[in-house]
């Protein structure tokens, strides 16, 4: 089993009305989008997260169960559902966040229910890794866990809920530490690493903090991995409409992960001797898994017979 542990939350997307322009709720936040694309590639997935009992809490179990996405580690609170509401310029989204004392922000580490023993990785990663003080307990998961279970993550930097920059570099690299597979974009990197220039030696430096894989995306200029023995592999993009980018990196983040369960790879030992073929076929398989959620609106992901 693969555990995605962050944020769920709503996306208030617009859409006309009679009156002008309105909101529609849609269920979202990047480990949710992780969490029901592995799903619905047929991984066997749960999620670790707080939720609200309230209805937007509802919505959000809802969307977990439909795409088979297992919920006995979900935490349940009777305070409100963080909401994010989304203005989409050219294609990309902008958000407005609401989530003071929200059920997913205020979780404790103690909260959480024993890690199930058929867990093989835990994935991490979103806004979830920022917001104080439920960031605090995911990396206390994380470091509990990462002994002897395979640990990836996506920290995708959003600078402005970083309220404590020192804090937050503190905690990104003890989680670091405990990574084994690290995807960051090449935004990521310029942030984390300044002291760095170029996309190698900032890979090398952040594999310097502990994790063996390290994949840098780069939009439309398609992937890298830096492997732990220094090889580098990249595959292109996989050629679509874009509709817009919702959800991209998360899917593809679920694609790399539903490889690597595919391939028998999913372990601490597999991937620090994971061969260059091998990760030029998890890419790529990350690469087509997102190229079908950025063909249509909102964080959509494929299933597995759409592939």
């Amino acid at each position: 089993m693969i555990l995605c542990c962050g944020e769920a939350l709503i996306d208030m997307i617009p859409a006309p009305t009679e009156g002008g322009e309105g909101f529609v709720p849609h269920a979202g936040g990047a480990i949710f989008n992780t969490a029901i694309a592995l799903g619905r590639l047929g991984q066997d997935v749960s999620m670790a997260t707080g939720l609200s009992r309230d209805l937007f809490g509802q919505q959000l179990i809802d969307g977990l169960s439909a795409s088979g996405v297992g919920t006995s580690m979900v935490v349940h609170s009777d305070r409100p559902t963080t909401l994010a509401f989304v203005k989409l310029v050219d294609g990309h989204a902008r958000y407005q966040f609401y989530d003071e004392a929200s059920a997913g922000r205020m979780l404790r580490y103690e909260d959480f229910a024993s890690v199930p023993q058929d867990v093989k990785a835990l994935f991490f990663g979103g806004i979830s890794l920022a917001c104080e003080p439920g960031a605090d307990a995911y990396a206390a998961l994380c470091e509990a866990e990462a002994a002897g279970r395979l640990v990836m993550m996506d920290p995708n930097i959003r600078p402005g809920f970083i309220q404590d920059e020192a804090r937050y570099r503190a905690r990104l690299s003890r989680m670091l530490a405990c990574a084994d597979i690290v995807k960051v974009s090449d935004e990521d990197l310029d942030w984390i690493l300044p002291e760095h220039s170029g996309i190698a030696a900032q890979a090398a430096a952040m594999q310097a903090m502990g994790p063996k894989v390290v994949v840098v995306t780069r939009g439309k200029d398609g992937a890298t991995a830096f492997l732990a023995d220094g090889t580098q592999v990249s595959v292109p993009s996989e050629r679509a409409e874009v509709v817009d980018t919702v959800g991209a990196g998360d899917t593809f983040n679920a694609g790399v992960l539903a490889k690597l369960s595919q391939m028998g790879l999913l372990s601490k030992h597999a991937v620090q001797g994971i061969a260059p073929a091998q990760m030029q076929e998890v890419l790529a398989h990350g690469a087509k898994v997102a190229a079908v959620t950025v063909s249509r609106a909102g964080a959509n992901p494929p299933w597995a017979h759409e592939l």
